[in-house]
């Protein structure tokens, strides 16, 4: 049986566009049934227009049907794009009443690429108040009592239910990685500045960036090439092959829990070292890494930068319009303005020096596994987004990573493994996550909540 719309790739949409053998318009009508039917309950869409959606794959069409080329690698593309991203003539509200309403005269960078790319915008996705703690309304697709993750709740909920095959989020500490392993789809955070960050809603400049969700590394590829990240996404829109390139030889990869493993649920022990053998079984070379003693101190000194720096970015609403925002996020800013700059410098000054051992944890390995998350989603009812402490050590050191599907545990819900490169190695690490994705059949656990 054909799959429905809704479920293809981004890849295999590309591919279609590019024979001219489908439209936007027809696209944009089967993911707008999607949403009808799911977002009901997923409340994945900040700001969703069926209307303007159509009228904008139009436009794609138009483009086409008039005999112009390509437009570029995500032609025809629908993208999801959060809530902190600015969309010119899209509502944009970071998710916060204080910008109830706002409309942008321009495009976020990244949202502007996209758009030059050939892509058009499906919608804006729920971001938790200004891509920080507090949880949102988004439920997650393979358990509606359980946390979609955030800050990128919205992006990665609606790439798992199949709402749409590509979205935009952002990182600081994990809010691209997490929210991944919890929706079980494919979340990549690039080195950084490889996505420029301009319209995007600040809280760290130091850890701010761009990160993107797709169902299948190959999307991801696609999706980053198109957006200048990497310079190739390993696919040819002029044949039929829809997987990235094989890198030319299988990984070399390093098995680290961190320093903080005590923290890990066991089953997520379970899952990296269940997914380490498989890898190693399919004729990847995986060792333990040692875990330098200058790394300890990362996951504290990470906390440290983004929240004296988040502190900072927002004051203009902690100070004129503090009843707007929630008790949770106005404590956590104002820690953040107690924070001594004497400490801060002494976190960045600590992210520095461990950048200095990187060589020493990776070794001869292209890439380290290690847990995306301590364990499964949580539940709603803990009003918690989830802890981003497997994440914190690579976005201070400006480390590459990407979340792979690695397993499902008792009650269904996904178990994600973090790959992570050594900074400015994208290209490697995509490469490698291609192979590693098909060995761990990631594109099983992927699916599974798009029926």
């Amino acid at each position: 049986m054909a799959l429905p719309l809704h479920a293809w790739s981004a890849t295999q949409l590309a591919h279609a566009f590019a024979r001219r053998e489908l439209t936007a318009s027809t696209l944009a009508a089967a993911l707008i049934e999607r949403c009808a039917e799911r977002d009901h309950d997923l409340r994945a869409w900040a700001c969703f227009d069926a209307a303007a959606a159509r009228r904008r794959a139009l436009l794609i069409d138009r483009h086409a049907t008039a005999g112009g080329p390509l437009r570029g690698l995500l032609h025809g593309l629908p993208v999801a794009v959060k809530d902190n991203l600015d969309t010119a003539g899209i509502r944009t509200e970071y998710g916060s009443p204080i910008y109830a309403g706002q409309v942008p005269a321009a495009d976020a960078a990244c949202v502007a690429l996209a758009r030059a790319a050939g892509a058009w915008v499906l919608g804006k996705t729920v971001c938790t108040e200004f891509a920080n703690m507090v949880p949102a309304a988004t439920k997650n697709p393979h358990g509606a009592a359980h946390s979609p993750g955030g800050s990128s709740s919205g992006s990665a909920a609606a790439v798992a239910a199949g709402l749409v095959p590509l979205a935009l989020g952002t990182q600081t500490a994990g809010s691209v990685i997490r929210p991944a392993a919890y929706c079980g789809v494919i979340g990549y955070k690039p080195s950084p500045r490889r996505i420029p960050r301009a319209g995007a809603k600040v809280n760290s400049d130091t850890l701010d960036e761009i990160g993107l969700f797709a169902r299948s590394v190959g999307d991801v590829a696609l999706f980053a090439a198109a957006l200048g990240a990497v310079v190739d996404a390993g696919v040819d829109l002029g044949v039929d092959d829809k997987r990235p390139a094989a890198p030319s030889r299988k990984p070399n990869i390093a098995m680290t829990l961190t320093s903080r493993q005590a923290a890990l649920s066991p089953v997520m022990v379970a899952t990296v070292a269940g997914a380490a053998t498989r890898l190693s079984a399919a004729g990847a070379v995986v060792a333990d890494a040692a875990w330098p003693s200058t790394f300890h101190g990362l996951f504290d000194a990470q906390r440290i930068v983004q929240q004296f720096e988040t502190a900072r970015a927002l004051a203009p609403e902690l100070a004129h319009r503090r009843a707007m925002l929630s008790a949770t996020l106005a404590a956590f800013l104002d820690e953040g303005q107690r924070i001594d700059s004497a400490v801060y410098a002494q976190a960045l000054q600590l992210a520095r020096q461990a950048l200095g051992s990187v060589e020493s944890l990776f070794g001869d390995a292209d890439v380290l596994i290690t847990p995306a998350a301590l364990g499964a989603a949580p539940v709603l009812a803990l009003a918690s987004t989830g802890d981003p402490l497997m994440c914190r050590p690579w976005q201070l050191l400006g480390c590459p990573c990407i979340s792979l599907p690695a397993a499902l545990d008792s009650d269904g819900l996904p178990l994600g493994v973090q790959l992570v490169a050594r900074p400015g190695d994208d290209q490697r690490l995509l490469a490698a996550a291609a192979w590693i994705a098909r060995t761990l059949d990631s594109e099983r656990i992927t699916h599974a909540s798009l029926n």
